[in-house]
């Protein structure tokens, strides 16, 4: 799953990636690469403990571009808000038919710019113990989750009530499962573009979600420290590896 994650970098330096569109083997024209609208910050996200229910930078394309702006992360349809905690994740085998996020599968398709997200490993002799990890890309390049969501369009409107995004997640391969055996759903930037394309149909949506999220052999972890469990810390040294002390009990 994916309960917490980093997103440091400068937003341009994402933005930068998604632009940078090559062809694919998939029946649709090649995309022309979008303009920015409104603006983003020039200095860095600086956030390396991103959590649920905190406004998230989310880009995601309207009619005349791309936007990256801030939706809270955690999402329930009109009909079920209250009657459970909102989710963050959703599961690639079942979000597009899922009553609970059809509709975002058809209009809310969108990404997550990340640097790498946080699992929990239990300790085999004490379950009570668990070690975070912090996964990345091996070649250190930036993320994108591909993820649904229910926002505003066009820039100039105020959130409303009930949005929000969800992260969608695929099955950990061998490999990553004695970590956690679900894991964001990470897509190189061209197939980022094309998820967010309006032109993109929904069943297309899903055949590219099921066959070309990027394998576990593209990712690296390694132990963090502790900290990171508390949403409270936020820093550049919360993916470090542990020191002693931060590995003691």
């Amino acid at each position: 799953m994916c309960g917490r994650f980093a997103q440091y970098r400068i937003a341009y330096e994402y933005l930068d990636k998604i632009a940078m569109q090559l062809p694919l083997p998939l029946p649709l024209p090649l995309p022309l690469p979008l303009p920015l609208r409104g603006s983003v910050n020039p200095e860095p996200i600086g956030r390396y403990n991103v959590c649920p229910q905190s406004l998230v930078q989310l880009l995601h394309q309207d009619d005349d571009g791309l936007r990256m702006e801030p939706v809270k992360w955690g999402y329930a349809p009109l009909w079920a808000q209250g009657k459970r905690p909102p989710a963050i994740n959703a599961r690639v085998e079942t979000a597009a038919t899922s009553r609970f996020f059809r509709d975002i599968w058809q209009t809310g398709r969108a990404i997550v710019p990340a640097d790498g997200w946080y699992e929990w490993k239990k300790d085999a002799e004490n379950p009570k113990i668990k070690q975070p990890y912090y996964i990345t890309l091996r070649s250190g390049e930036p993320m994108f989750f591909a993820a649904l969501g229910r926002f505003q369009r066009g820039g100039s409107l105020e959130p409303r009530d009930g949005d929000g995004f969800v992260v969608i997640t695929s099955s950990s391969a061998a490999g990553m499962l004695d970590i956690h055996d679900r894991r964001p759903l990470v897509l190189t930037p061209e197939y980022a573009a094309h998820w967010m394309s309006s032109d993109l149909p929904p069943r297309e949506a899903e055949e590219l979600a099921l066959k070309h999220g990027l394998c576990v052999e593209e990712f690296e972890w390694r132990p963090v420290g502790k900290d990171v469990g508390n949403v409270r810390n936020e820093g550049p040294e919360l993916i470090d590896r542990p020191t002693l002390d931060d590995s003691s009990d």
